[in-house]
């Protein structure tokens, strides 16, 4: 029997995700994937207890950080990233098409002249198609985007992380009316996952209690998603689901954290640098979204 990934899930309940540390067992090296920073927006205070958890169990378990790794720029939390790296070392890591939404949210924000949009931000920035290891696993990035253009899925041995690219079967599939996100796009991108073996575990990013369940959960399997997910079981046509997408997104308000989010999560986790007072501010766009 091939070795498996050991893979410890984290559950932040203010913002309903699912960070992850994973694990080989025979090394002790790891990757940190989709980390939380805690932010109270009504006083614009972070916190770290969530990514705190993370350092505490990498440290009693003495596992090695590699990889500090984003499936993509979250508009829902803020990234601990920066903060793990200078805990627990590591490369901050996200798909090469960050830069797309650099583009897009540099504008947005008007940030400083010194941001450049071009993934400096960030330790490397995966292609399509590469690969790299965890201790004896090879890790496979895959580009689905559609979320947003940067999404990518990491599949780690038996496992693979999709980020908002699906949900629990019951929940259904990530919005595409971002920014840069396209649910055709999105469509294809599942079916590209859907297409790994069907034993293989899928580790959702986060988790929303639809009506009839009172648990959270994160954890399916490609043939559980296949069978019963509620947006693209098997039998679910391109052009149905990019219908089903438009007509649910449009009624979907913005996520409460998507503009202190996005400043921070396309910055690689860095908040943004300190003003000439010494305090950091957070911009809110009017009337732009």
């Amino acid at each position: 029997m091939s070795p498996q990934p050991d893979i410890q899930a984290y559950f932040d309940s203010a913002t309903n995700t699912v960070s992850y540390i994973v694990a080989d067992p025979l090394t002790r090296e790891c990757a940190v994937i989709d980390s939380v920073l805690d932010y109270d927006p009504k006083s614009g205070r972070t916190a770290t207890r969530s990514a705190d958890q993370i350092i505490r169990s990498v440290h009693e378990r003495d596992l090695q950080t590699r990889w500090i790794l984003e499936t993509h720029a979250h508009a829902d939390h803020l990234s601990a990233a920066q903060y793990l790296r200078e805990a627990l070392g590591g490369r901050v890591c996200i798909g090469e098409h960050i830069k797309s939404v650099q583009r897009l949210f540099g504008g947005v924000f008007n940030l400083e002249a010194g941001f450049r949009p071009d993934g400096s931000q960030f330790d490397h920035l995966f292609r399509d198609g590469e690969t790299f290891a965890i201790g004896q696993f090879t890790v496979d990035v895959l580009h689905t985007p559609g979320h947003t253009p940067a999404c990518v899925t990491y599949h780690i041995g038996d496992a693979a992380f999709v980020g908002d690219t699906l949900f629990m079967p019951d929940y259904g599939t990530a919005r595409a009316d971002f920014p840069g996100g396209d649910a055709r796009t999105l469509y294809r991108s599942i079916q590209r996952v859907l297409a790994l073996p069907p034993g293989t575990r899928l580790f959702m990013c986060h988790d929303y209690l639809p009506p009839g369940r009172t648990h959270f959960a994160w954890e399916s399997t490609v043939a559980e998603q296949r069978r019963a997910n509620i947006h693209v079981r098997l039998g679910a046509t391109e052009d149905a689901f990019v219908h089903m997408r438009a007509r649910r997104d449009v009624d979907l308000g913005m996520p409460a954290l998507l503009l202190p989010a996005i400043q921070v999560n396309i910055r690689a986790g860095h908040l943004p640098p300190p003003e000439g007072n010494g305090v950091r501010y957070l911009k809110i766009p009017l009337n732009v979204l």
